[in-house]
């Protein structure tokens, strides 16, 4: 078997599309992954499963169980560990100026093609830099709200093809 990390989109946020991880687990569970954990409440979950087709499983799930239609990202813990390796040098600091996430493309786009519809980030406020089918993403604390790529993914257009988590959470999750 092998360990498997899922990002749920946009669930528990202002109370919208509410699904207890509790509720999650013992779900998964019954579908037959093993080794199911949980972290935090916005949707981040590992497990292990021999399976093929998980994006597909979980969100149907989801659907069936919660009657949400729930966008997930599953990756290899093994492909995310690379992808951690291979982060730049300034994401991931833990600078307490710095907001450091990483940015998984749910939809059929590149990080190539969602830059082109974001656009390039803002001078001396945010850093971005693509690697494999993600994108890391760093931006000033203090003046988000002028930052190019804060505005942009936040927009129905752009929002739903993406799912973001801090560098904190990832790292945590992949440990």
């Amino acid at each position: 078997m092998k360990k498997y990390i899922a990002f749920l989109r946009g669930i528990n946020i202002s109370g919208k599309n509410k699904i207890r991880m509790s509720d999650l687990k013992l779900e998964l569970e019954n579908a037959g992954f093993t080794q199911v954990s949980t972290y935090l409440n916005s949707g981040n979950v590992t497990f292990l499963s021999d399976d093929n087709n998980l994006r597909n499983r979980i969100e149907d799930m989801i659907l069936n169980r919660f009657e949400l239609r729930i966008p997930v990202y599953v990756v290899e813990a093994d492909v995310l560990n690379d992808i951690l390796s291979n982060a730049p040098e300034w994401w991931g600091s833990n600078s307490k100026e710095k907001y450091d996430n990483l940015i998984f493309v749910l939809s059929d786009d590149t990080p190539e093609q969602i830059y082109e519809m974001v656009g390039p980030p803002s001078d001396e406020l945010e850093k971005v830099q693509m690697y494999k089918n993600v994108i890391f993403w760093t931006f000033d604390r203090q003046q988000y709200q002028k930052c190019n790529w804060w505005k942009k993914t936040a927009t129905n257009e752009i929002a739903d093809r993406l799912t973001i988590r801090t560098a904190n959470t990832v790292k945590k999750v992949c440990k």
